[in-house]
């Protein structure tokens, strides 16, 4: 195992839907289709994933301006009919398991800070690829959306390790804002929901465009 010394960060926290997990298309149309469903105009698929990280309640009503709050259970329940139907379409990027045991095998905590429910994700780490393979986990319905720091210094706080020894990775803007307002170093990737452009003025070390190309920075500079 690799001593601390060696290493610049103890603590590696990812974002999970476009980060890991290759499901940033389908979740934008999912989401597409609830708010057409309860009476919404579509939104593009560029603003349907731009929503991708938050909690469910803001994303969809970020997504959805013009439908009554009144309707957001219903636009809520229409999503998760959406996406349960298509879910096991869903997969690990290329790479991603290598990555994790590699990592692992340095000595570095791996945990997840994702805007998906804790049932959604129980769901997924319960599969025997990804079974054990993390320290810790928050979600945004059991913490804070966000950029809301909550999740990431709860996590450091159960895992003992300081903000200047963690290292959020994520695809979107709100997860390396959640980086800043934690007081950690991020990373981007740029096959998420973002564009890598807008990630310029929240100066992450490094954006990866490839689970190939993160396996390596991480092996060089993590």
């Amino acid at each position: 195992m690799t001593e601390p010394s060696s290493r610049r960060f103890d603590l590696i926290a990812f974002d999970w839907d476009g980060t890991l997990y290759d499901s940033t298309a389908l979740i934008a149309q999912c989401i597409q289709e609830a708010v057409v469903d309860v009476g919404g105009a579509r939104p593009s698929l560029r603003d349907a994933a731009w929503v991708i990280g938050l909690g469910l309640a803001e994303a969809l009503a970020r997504a959805a301006p013009d439908v009554p709050r009144e309707k957001y259970l219903e636009l809520g329940a229409r999503y998760r009919y959406h996406y349960v139907k298509r879910q096991d379409d869903i997969v690990l990027f290329d790479g991603v398991l290598p990555m994790l045991d590699a990592l692992r095998a340095r000595g570095h905590r791996l945990a997840v800070a994702t805007g998906k429910s804790r049932r959604g994700l129980n769901e997924v780490l319960a599969s025997s690829e990804l079974k054990d393979r993390f320290d810790a986990s928050r979600t945004a319905d059991e913490t804070s959306g966000k950029p809301h720091p909550r999740m990431l210094l709860e996590l450091m706080e159960e895992l003992d390790v300081p903000a200047a020894r963690t290292l959020m990775i994520g695809d979107t803007t709100h997860d390396l804002q959640l980086a800043i307002n934690a007081g950690c170093s991020s990373v981007g990737v740029s096959y998420g929901a973002h564009e890598p452009a807008s990630f310029d003025v929240l100066a992450p070390l490094h954006v990866a465009h490839s689970v190939a190309d993160l396996h390596r920075w991480l092996v060089d500079h993590a």
